[in-house]
């Protein structure tokens, strides 16, 4: 399974009852051999990362992707675009018997990784002050819950004096209806719960979601 060129590092773990479910998954599939395990985030939902974990050949990985050889001879690859978003997670097994599952612990979520840097790019103030609590709270208690039901999720990105900052996630972004959302929804709501507040901005890159509008 050795590749020659691709980075080889610690990003996730992978608990020993969990490398025995992957390894009795592989022993069935053909040319087990030269299979790993992919793991990778899919998107997000509800605020959080989702996963895909298949089962590809080693060889298809690139320079720019990470393989780790875990126990009994069994390579993980995350591929590139998953990387720091998977760093310090844990393929575990949750439920037993019948019941059994694999589950990702990740400490990094879409509202800590994403964002933070999103923020640090804009320059677009902070989250510890009454106001982005209060914003944060119409968030969590109105809008979340509304258009969860389409996948969507708003998260807090910044607060610079009356001007609120969201980053559109999960089915918003790249929505065409994206910015009808924003301005008959969730501005209205903030701006209503929040009467400080004068303008949201919407600093999502909805060129990177599924119909993307310029």
């Amino acid at each position: 399974m050795d590749v020659d060129s691709p980075e080889k590092t610690t990003v996730m773990t992978v608990s020993p009852a969990a490398a025995e479910m992957v390894m009795t998954a592989l022993a069935e599939e053909p040319d087990a051999a030269n299979l790993g395990l992919w793991v990778e985030v899919a998107g997000i939902s509800q605020g959080h990362y989702t996963y895909d974990l298949y089962f590809q050949a080693v060889s298809d990985a690139d320079s720019s992707d990470v393989i780790e050889q875990l126990e009994d001879n069994l390579a993980l690859v995350i591929p590139r675009s998953s990387v720091d978003k998977l760093r310090g997670a844990r393929l575990d097994v949750s439920g037993s018997g019948e019941e059994a599952g694999m589950v990702i612990i990740n400490p990094n979520t879409p509202l800590n990784s994403d964002v933070s840097g999103l923020k640090e790019l804009l320059d677009v103030g902070d989250l510890d002050n009454d106001l982005a609590h209060r914003v944060q709270a119409v968030l969590d208690e109105r809008v979340n819950p509304a258009i969860a039901a389409h996948g969507g999720y708003a998260s807090l990105v910044g607060v610079r004096e009356t001007t609120v900052y969201l980053q559109l996630e999960g089915g918003c972004q790249g929505c065409g209806l994206a910015r009808m959302t924003l301005s008959q929804g969730i501005e209205v709501a903030i701006k209503e719960a929040v009467p400080d507040i004068e303008e949201v901005v919407d600093v999502t890159d909805h060129a990177r979601g599924t119909h993307p509008y310029a």
